[in-house]
């Protein structure tokens, strides 16, 4: 057997007690944001706790050297930033990656009674592997909103986590289906209808999910909702069972969404430990800078006053259905942001045009390790190996926005950090994923390179990844802030 057909680098499994807590904050974060909801409300925690402030979209934006912001966008989109007054000309150091991932959605009018009990009438988000989905007890998360009598342009929102296993989408027993194990095509409308696991009196309601709703909603915010009162939902099922770590050493990560919450977590992580430790201002000689700033100035014979290096951690939704939406990559957020931190900074559009060829983003997100069973799916000389560190991406047909100028930049970050890294492109007779990253390339013109931790099992209910290369993947996007 080659090299390359090894699942697992056996020279760099070994992890130490550093490695094992980052992984373990990753895993309890996961744990706690089964829908982009619960992702945006409990990093906002994080931020807020680190010392960033909080922007509106409506209000007028007061930046300042040394600040430390973030802002959210339609409560599932999250854009956090830091600024630091520098030498040279204004840039961004932009990491880019999404806060949803394959899941069944509740539909608005949901129950159907049945014999005895009742079944959620549901449908697919994403790209799941819907087998994967049977026979898992099932929660539910997501946001409400609740009328407001005074003002019915801004109905009062709760972001809800109903930590229960409520459901369960049960298979049809082999007897009854016996072409189970040769395969089988499930009907998205008749087939995955979970059953909700729950007796006595509340299943004749004819509103269960309401109730559960208000009842969720007092314990967590204890605020008396009545049913009546609850206007509409987005709620989302989701694996009751905990991620955890696993293998004989505890080299492993087990989880749902780690596609792509193992790099939404430690991009907003990194930025944090990046504005607590790194930030040059509080260090710099504010003499040299305004001499620097003058030579500048005269050298390039304009009137930029000050440069900024702008670090952002950007988590956009919507991504596993295409990203077109006002808090998607196929919007115009994150250009409408990046304007606006360069014109509260006191300077102008044609700053803003000019600082994008100065800026440089990544694209975060999750790669195809080489599977132990089918080698054969990955392209022989591009084979992803646990304990080898993050992919860069590329290919030709623009899936990923990588290019080689791209892939040099990384490629120089990880030489000089001793980053491992691996390079991954698909075979050729398959059809590549996409990503976030050539879809904000084409709206935000600058450089974009497409990086991803290996894992297995993608899009399934549980996802397995290894902890060496999300260690490696926290530390590059360390290292990417730092430069």
């Amino acid at each position: 057997m080659n090299r390359e057909d090894f699942l697992v680098d056996r020279e760099n499994i070994l992890i130490n007690q550093e490695e094992i807590a980052l992984a373990e904050q990753l895993v309890e974060f996961i744990n706690n944001s089964p829908t982009p909801y619960n992702v945006v409300d409990n990093l906002k925690k994080e931020l807020s706790e680190a010392g960033f402030d909080k922007l509106e979209t409506f209000d007028e934006w007061k930046i300042e050297n040394g600040g430390r912001y973030y802002l959210e966008v339609n409560s599932s989109s999250i854009i956090s930033f830091v600024v630091e007054e520098t030498i040279g000309n204004t840039s961004f150091r932009i990491i880019g990656s999404h806060s949803d991932s394959p899941c069944f959605k509740i539909k608005p009018k949901s129950e159907i009674k049945i014999d005895g009990g009742i079944k959620l009438s549901v449908e697919s988000y994403g790209g799941m592997i819907i087998s994967s989905w049977l026979d898992r007890p099932l929660a539910i998360a997501g946001r409400v909103f609740v009328k407001n009598a005074e003002n019915y342009f801004h109905p009062k929102e709760y972001i809800i986590n109903i930590k229960k296993p409520l459901c369960i989408i049960p298979n049809l027993a082999i007897h009854m289906n016996p072409n189970v194990n040769t395969g089988l095509e499930y009907n998205k409308q008749s087939d995955v209808m979970p059953l909700v696991l729950e007796t006595g009196e509340r299943i004749d309601s004819e509103d269960y999910i309401r109730e559960i709703i208000s009842e969720d909603i007092r314990l967590k915010y204890g605020d008396a909702v009545a049913i009546d009162e609850i206007v509409d939902f987005e709620l989302f099922l989701y694996e009751y069972e905990a991620g955890n770590i696993i293998g004989s050493k505890g080299e492993y990560l087990s989880c749902s969404r780690l596609d792509n919450l193992a790099s939404v977590y430690p991009s907003i992580k990194s930025l944090i430990k990046y504005s607590q430790n790194k930030l040059r201002f509080s260090s710099l000689d504010n003499k040299e800078l305004d001499e620097n700033r003058r030579k500048n100035n005269e050298k390039n014979h304009d009137n930029l006053k000050k440069s900024y290096s702008i670090k952002m951690a950007v988590a956009f939704n919507h991504e596993e259905v295409g990203s077109m939406s006002g808090e998607g990559a196929d919007s115009n957020i994150l250009a409408n942001v990046m304007e606006r931190i360069i014109l509260a900074l006191g300077n102008g559009r044609e700053e803003f045009l000019r600082c994008l060829h100065s800026s440089f983003m990544i694209s975060a997100d999750l790669s195809h390790a080489v599977h132990p069973n089918k080698p054969e799916k990955s392209d022989s000389n591009h084979k992803l190996i646990f304990g080898n560190g993050p992919a860069i991406k590329a290919h030709a047909g623009k899936a990923y926005a990588t290019d080689s100028f791209s892939a040099s930049v990384i490629k120089l970050i990880c030489d000089d950090k001793n980053i491992k890294y691996q390079i991954f492109v698909n075979r050729s007779d398959m059809r590549s994923g996409a990503t976030i990253g050539s879809i904000v390339s084409s709206k935000v013109i600058m450089p974009v390179v497409d990086i991803g931790m290996p894992i297995l099992s993608m899009h399934s209910i549980r996802e397995l990844g290894m902890i060496k290369d999300y260690v490696e993947y926290y530390n590059l996007m360390a290292a990417f802030y730092e430069k």
